[in-house]
């Protein structure tokens, strides 16, 4: 069987089509690019907005049309299963709930053909900590898709690192709803996971992701010590949402915008090189002109390196989907507009400052044309002319910039 794999929405999402693939693999099946190629088409799917699902929806149209098998997973498969059963006749659907009974599932359906072999790792490897989360926040469907917490032993995650790194993969990016709740329902915790894999030997890099402020408040002494290991990337994704404390309230985030900014500076004090990535969402329920006003002028306050703007998407089954006060279209993509060109001049800025500079730096992927992209252990992105090999570590100096990244040349009169 040929199999065809797509993934939409979160790096948790990249993560567990990237196991169930490996699943496929080792027991006989051939993965394929071409969809054409493709026997059955193994779809990863996200419903935190509207405009992804409808996306989804049209794409798993046409391979249900084309005659593709069709694997439907992730959190549309959880919220909307029944319907998408309907809609796509013969189509095996699995909720995230239902993830470890997958394989066997898949082996039933489809055989096994060889014993699994060994691969040859040498991509980043995606490390999901948990399934769910303990927040409560008011727009979101994937709380409803994933549930309540449940973190992943630590032994277990340790142990598929060890073995991802063994295989050549010089990354592990650690991925969750929210990373910083990891362990609130045992007795380890984000601190405790990132000093167990920063022991494991080899020169690799540890990306954290996403995590919510209320849940970093409780450990970030912990966790300061943990990014200032030199394995550790300086990089923070730490989602604000809005410079509104009142909207914070409605969305059911258990900070404040000071609290929130308290936690940033003394990240900063620490990791002094932080790369800070926020997330703001325009237009919520009841957001006005002066609240609005309250996220541009966090944002002017704030700095952040990358600044993710979403306009609000009313999502079935969640709180906001009937506050009052629903903000209009063209004035929510007015506000993003806003931001957007904000977040771009600030960037700017930032990047510009660092040109002349010079780093150390990790050959992580392909870039566009004749070009590689490596990253900075701040997780600043360095575009690299000409072909070079993927994960070796070279010596750059920043030439030029652009609001989203750097240009580097390798600087040989300083390698070895």
């Amino acid at each position: 069987m040929r199999f065809l794999v797509e993934t939409y929405g979160c790096t948790m999402n990249q993560g567990e089509s990237a196991e169930l693939a490996t699943f496929l693999r080792g027991i006989g099946h051939e993965q394929v690019n071409e969809e054409e190629k493709a026997d059955v088409a193994m779809i990863n799917t996200c419903a935190v907005i509207a405009p992804t699902e409808r996306k989804i929806l049209r794409r798993l149209r046409q391979l249900h049309d084309d005659g593709k098998k069709l694997i439907i997973i992730g959190c549309m498969a959880s919220v909307n299963g029944n319907q998408l059963r309907k809609d796509f006749p013969g189509a095996l659907v699995c909720a995230t709930a239902d993830y470890p009974g997958l394989p066997s599932i898949l082996a039933s359906e489809f055989g096994r053909v060889t014993v699994p072999m060994l691969e040859d790792v040498t991509v980043p490897f995606i490390l999901p900590i948990a399934q769910g989360c303990n927040g409560c926040c008011t727009y979101c469907m994937t709380k409803l898709a994933r549930g309540d917490l449940q973190s992943y032993p630590i032994e277990h995650l340790v142990d598929g690192s060890r073995k991802a790194l063994s295989r050549g993969s010089k990354e592990i990016l650690v991925t969750a709803q929210d990373t910083a709740a990891y362990g609130m329902d045992g007795d380890k915790r984000l601190p405790d996971l990132i000093h167990a894999l920063t022991t494991l030997p080899g020169d690799f890099r540890i990306r954290i992701g996403m995590m919510n402020p209320d849940n970093l408040k409780e450990m970030i002494d912990d966790l300061i010590t943990a990014y200032q290991h030199p394995k550790v990337y300086k990089f923070l994704h730490l989602p604000v949402q809005s410079g509104s404390d009142r909207v914070v309230r409605d969305m059911g985030r258990a900070y404040t915008v000071e609290e929130y900014l308290e936690l940033v500076r003394r990240m900063r004090k620490a990791v002094p090189e932080l790369t800070l990535s926020t997330d703001v969402i325009t237009g919520f329920p009841g957001e006005t002109a002066e609240d609005h006003r309250s996220t541009v002028q966090l944002i002017e306050r704030l700095r952040p390196n990358i600044v993710n703007v979403t306009r609000f998407s009313a999502r079935p089954g969640t709180v906001a989907d009937t506050m009052k006060g629903q903000v209009v279209g063209w004035r929510s993509k007015e506000r993003s507009r806003e931001l957007t060109a904000l977040r771009f001049r600030i960037s700017a800025e930032i990047n510009t400052a660092k040109v002349g500079r010079t780093y150390s730096v990790l050959i992580d992927e392909m870039g566009k044309g004749k070009s590689v992209m490596a990253r900075t252990d701040d997780y600043l992105p360095v575009v690299i002319s000409g072909e070079h090999e993927l994960w070796q570590r070279v010596t750059v100096r920043i030439i030029d910039s652009a609001p989203t990244h750097l240009y580097g040349e390798i600087a040989r009169d300083m390698e070895n």
